[in-house]
C-alpha cells in the first residue's frame, strides 16, 4: 500500500468524488458500525492484516465545505489543541511530504507516518468538490528512527460539498496498519469503541 514518490492520478480523484454521491458499499462485505447525528461509518475486514478499512458517510450541518478543507490541511491548527502529535511538512524529491509522529501510552512504542496529501477543488457537473488524498510513502530524508515505528500502511481519501445549506456533505475512507506487536482484535476493539477518534481524523 505504500506510494512512491509522486502525484495522484486524477482517477483517484474523480472516486472519491463518485463515493460523496453515491458510496460504494455493494460487492463487498462492507458492516454498518454505527450510525448516529447523521453520520454512518462502515467498515470492511482487511484479509491480509485482520484490521478493517473504514468508509464514513454523513452531514455536518453547521460547518462550510470550504471551511471544513481548510482546517483539515491545517497541520499548525491541529498541533494547537492535539498535544500527542508531532507534525510537519518537509519537501523531498519534488514532493511536499507531511511527517507524523503519534504518542503512544506506555509501554507501546510511538508510531510515525511519512505520507503524501494533496487536495484539489474540482467541479463536478457545477458540484464544487473539495478533496484530500493521502496515502504513505518512503524517502530517504525522513527514515525510520530507534524506537519508533514507522507506519508503512495508511491511505486516506475524503470528499466534502455543500449540503445545500449552510453544511457540508462529507465521506471519507481510512485504513492504517500501525504495526508493531499490537493485537489486530485490540486496534479493532479500540476502533470500534471510538477511541480510534485521532486516526479517523488524521490529516
Amino acid at each position: 500500500m505504500e506510494l512512491a514518490a509522486g502525484s495522484f492520478s486524477e482517477e483517484q480523484f474523480r472516486e472519491a468524488c463518485a463515493e460523496l454521491q453515491q458510496p460504494a458499499l455493494a460487492g463487498a462485505d462492507w458492516q454498518l458500525l454505527v450510525e448516529t447525528s447523521g453520520i454512518s461509518i462502515y467498515r470492511l475486514l482487511d484479509q491480509q492484516t485482520g484490521l478493517y478499512e473504514y468508509k464514513i458517510f454523513g452531514v455536518l450541518e453547521d460547518c462550510s465545505p470550504t471551511l471544513l478543507a481548510d482546517v483539515y490541511m491545517d497541520l499548525n491548527y491541529r498541533k494547537q489543541w492535539d498535544q500527542y502529535v508531532k507534525l510537519y511538512e518537509q519537501e523531498c524529491n519534488r514532493e511536499t511530504v507531511v511527517y507524523w509522529e503519534v504518542k503512544y501510552p506506555f509501554p507501546m512504542s510511538n508510531r510515525d507516518y511519512v505520507y503524501l496529501r494533496q487536495r484539489r477543488d474540482l467541479d463536478v457537473e457545477g458540484r464544487k468538490i473539495h478533496v484530500v488524498l493521502a496515502q504513505s510513502t518512503s524517502v530517504p530524508q525522513l527514515g525510520e528512527r530507534s524506537g519508533v515505528i514507522r507506519v508503512k500502511q495508511y491511505k486516506q481519501s475524503l470528499a466534502i460539498e455543500s449540503d445545500g445549506k449552510k453544511g457540508s456533505k462529507v465521506f471519507m475512507y481510512y485504513f492504517d496498519n500501525p504495526g508493531g506487536q499490537i493485537p489486530s482484535w485490540l486496534i479493532n476493539w479500540a476502533a470500534k469503541g471510538g477511541n480510534c477518534g485521532n486516526s479517523l481524523y488524521h490529516q
